[in-house]
């Protein structure tokens, strides 16, 4: 064996076994004590695989009133329904999916790079993604995102390779209908949209009719297909549902310029959420590529042009789609004004694409005449090394030392629960659908649902209610209406401390089906009934 084929055999095994790692203890916990306080790890997870979870649970997907987010993004719980008849309800199932598509993403990752670079690009881009502790953390969160990025991954693929099919314009119906599924995994895959037109018009720019085709042919598909979903959703009268989901997420936007700008920086920062070097050192080689471009560009030197290090950077649809999807994601949340740090997923699959192609870009340059450029891309790939292998060190410690902290507490409030029973065996809470998920208690949200928390409650008479930390006093209106709160046990998870400890409450009807009125500012406060101790606030 020569010496390059063991190095690349080497490098192999270490991936393998680095990505492999993703798959073990994934009934654990997201790790405690992390740069990353978001609230999915408390609710997204049983969120958007509630329809699946329920369906195989207790025999109907939908709860009318309730959080069913599915009509707006059936493609996860749909995968999940089918996944749970082979494993059972488990979040080490529902998991064990989200890292499945994010061992096909790192795969989807090298096929890109392998279009248009040397296998050592391909193998470093994936290094870097199996190292990163940030997504090591959310790629083991049964959410969206993994989804979502293999979708947007495999479009690409098959859009960067669209000159060498025979049949095209089939080629770009099904990267049509890959959007479509795009959007009803996430519906913030529309901000991805401008990339993925431009990596399918990069490689047929100069045959314009050609071009005319493929586009005709994928918006076509999605149009069909994203209108057939849609009619499926108003014909079973889900459209409330649909539309409830957009409801919920819409945010404060900034007014003004200086808004927009500080909403802009904020979007904008917590890309180091991801990562504190990769992150800022993606955002100046994209910043210096593009300099370099337009201060040595073939008009402005006329004459006297000569390559530089970026000729043919900007017109490689891996780079500049890469650059497209950054700016689009970072847009959204411009746009959202609410960045979350799971959204950043997708930022750091095409921003570390952005790094590695980068330093591709100015090792190979010639040495007689880019020597600086050359120089420059030895010290990113020595700095890039330094850093993967701390983030490797880091992803490590966290695999050594899994938490079970909220699966712990789900199961001894469920425990509770069948040991002291009140009533109907109905848990309200924001973390209700991640209880489910664990251990199979039957919940509704008291945050969302397209019913208002009275008449839900009133509907399904539940006997208990579980809250974070303190009550809302919103909340605790809205449960005063048809009963009284008893303080029964609390239950430590997680880190955070406006949400480390999850107490349990009994609810208690009303005499003789009383209701309160709902505008008594006294609501709003425990009532002499009440036997709270947590506070109000």
């Amino acid at each position: 064996m020569s010496l390059k084929r063991l190095a690349y055999t080497t490098w192999v095994i270490f991936i393998v076994l680095l990505v492999a790692v993703h798959a073990w203890h994934l009934r654990a916990d997201f790790p405690n004590f992390s740069p990353w306080e978001d609230y999915s790890k408390y609710t997204d997870e049983g969120w958007y695989g509630s329809a699946a979870i329920r369906s195989h649970l207790f025999g109907n997907w939908y709860v009318p009133g309730d959080f069913n987010p599915a009509p707006a993004v059936p493609v996860w719980p749909f995968l999940q329904w089918i996944l749970f008849f082979f494993t059972g309800v488990t979040p080490q199932a529902a998991r064990g999916l989200a890292v499945a598509f994010f061992f096909l993403n790192l795969f989807l990752s090298y096929k890109l790079f392998r279009e248009r670079g040397p296998r050592w690009a391909g193998l470093f881009a994936v290094t870097l993604l199996a190292t990163s502790p940030f997504l090591y953390c959310f790629s083991r969160l049964a959410i969206l995102e993994p989804l979502l990025i293999a979708l947007t991954l495999g479009a690409m693929n098959l859009a960067i390779r669209l000159p060498g099919f025979r049949h095209k314009e089939a080629v770009s119906a099904f990267i049509g209908f890959l959007f479509t599924l795009m959007l009803l995994t996430k519906t913030t895959a529309v901000f991805l949209l401008p990339a993925l037109v431009w990596m399918m018009a990069l490689p047929l720019w100069k045959q314009k009719g050609k071009l005319v085709r493929m586009f005709a042919a994928a918006g076509f598909t999605s149009a069909i297909t994203f209108a057939g979903w849609m009619l499926l959703v108003v014909n079973l009268g889900l459209f409330e549902d649909y539309k409830y989901l957009f409801f919920v997420n819409v945010y404060n936007k900034p007014h003004g310029l200086w808004g927009r700008l500080a909403s802009f920086w904020w979007s904008f920062h917590g890309g180091l959420w991801v990562d504190t070097v990769l992150i800022p050192l993606a955002g100046l080689l994209i910043l210096a590529a593009l300099g370099t471009r337009l201060y040595n560009s073939p008009r402005r030197m006329k004459a006297d042009w000569q390559p530089n290090w970026t000729s043919g950077l900007w017109r490689d649809p891996l780079f500049s789609g890469s650059v497209l999807a950054v700016a689009g994601y970072i847009g959204f949340m411009t746009y959202q004004n609410h960045p979350q740090p799971r959204y950043y997923t997708v930022v750091a699959f095409f921003s570390f694409f952005v790094v590695v192609r980068v330093t591709a870009q100015l090792l190979y340059q010639s040495a007689a005449q880019q020597l600086r450029a050359r120089r420059a891309g030895i010290v990113i790939l020595a700095l890039v090394l330094i850093t993967t292998a701390v983030n490797g060190v880091w992803t490590l410690n966290y695999v050594a030392h899994p938490q079970y902290t909220f699966v712990t507490a789900a199961e001894n409030l469920t425990r509770y629960i069948d040991e002291h029973p009140n009533g109907k065996r109905l848990l309200v809470s924001i973390s209700g659908d991640e209880i489910t998920l664990v251990s199979h208690l039957p919940a509704l949200c008291d945050d969302f649902g397209t019913m208002d928390l009275p008449s839900k409650m009133a509907l399904y008479q539940p006997g208990w209610y579980a809250g974070w930390n303190e009550l809302d006093p919103g909340t605790l209106e809205d449960l005063h209406v048809h009963f009284s709160l008893e303080q029964v046990a609390a239950f430590p998870a997680f880190d955070d401390p406006d949400r480390n400890v999850l107490y349990l409450f009994k609810l208690h009807p009303l005499a003789n089906g009383m209701a309160r009125n709902p505008s008594d500012p006294a609501m709003r406060q425990p009532l002499p009934d009440d036997k709270i101790d947590v506070p109000v606030e």
